[in-house]
């Protein structure tokens, strides 16, 4: 896991995740394969499915090519936690920032059984280096039920990140 020391902070046009959040984590991976690919991939949102095995579905809820203002609800599980129950946690999110081949931020709520995140906010960059696309996101939770357990809910965050990380590199190392 990395901690939120560990690395710089991630902005997308100058704006980051929530500053005051008590649920934070910041990761990244080196990703071999070339900016357009994982680009692609990360910024069709409804394909995430296909590649991502905690996105258990998603759709837009616009048309066109994403974009400032566009919005998608998706669907990923949530296993049990001394919080919450076992279920599938439903995000609504709205891309805030977004600038081609280079970075995005997105924010919104999710909610599920027995399980409420009032407002996340994740951001993403994405560098061409030598060896490939330097990936690197970072997100923050606000809300009652998270804060209530903030050790538990950052590592749940922290594992679902590493997960997505893994998941992007595996599939654009892949094509």
């Amino acid at each position: 896991m990395t901690s939120p020391d560990d690395q710089a902070v991630v902005t997308c046009d100058g704006h980051g995740a929530d500053p005051e959040a008590k649920i934070r984590y910041r990761g990244e991976t080196l990703i071999n394969a070339p900016l357009q690919t994982v680009w692609d991939l990360q910024t069709d949102v409804e394909r995430w499915p296909s590649w991502q095995a905690a996105v258990t579905g998603c759709r837009r809820l616009d048309e066109g090519d994403l974009r400032v203002g566009s919005a998608f609800r998706w669907t990923t599980p949530v296993p049990e936690t001394p919080l919450n129950p076992a279920t599938s946690l439903v995000v609504v999110s709205t891309v805030e920032q977004l600038a081609t081949g280079r970075c995005i931020r997105w924010t919104g709520a999710g909610t599920g059984e027995g399980v409420h995140i009032d407002m996340g906010v994740h951001v993403w960059t994405f560098t061409e280096v030598a060896d490939g696309v330097l990936v690197r996101t970072e997100e923050t939770w606000t809300g009652e039920q998270v804060e209530a357990d903030v050790a538990t809910s950052t590592a749940y965050l922290g594992y679902s990140l590493e997960a997505w990380l893994a998941d992007l590199k595996t599939t654009a190392e892949g094509r």
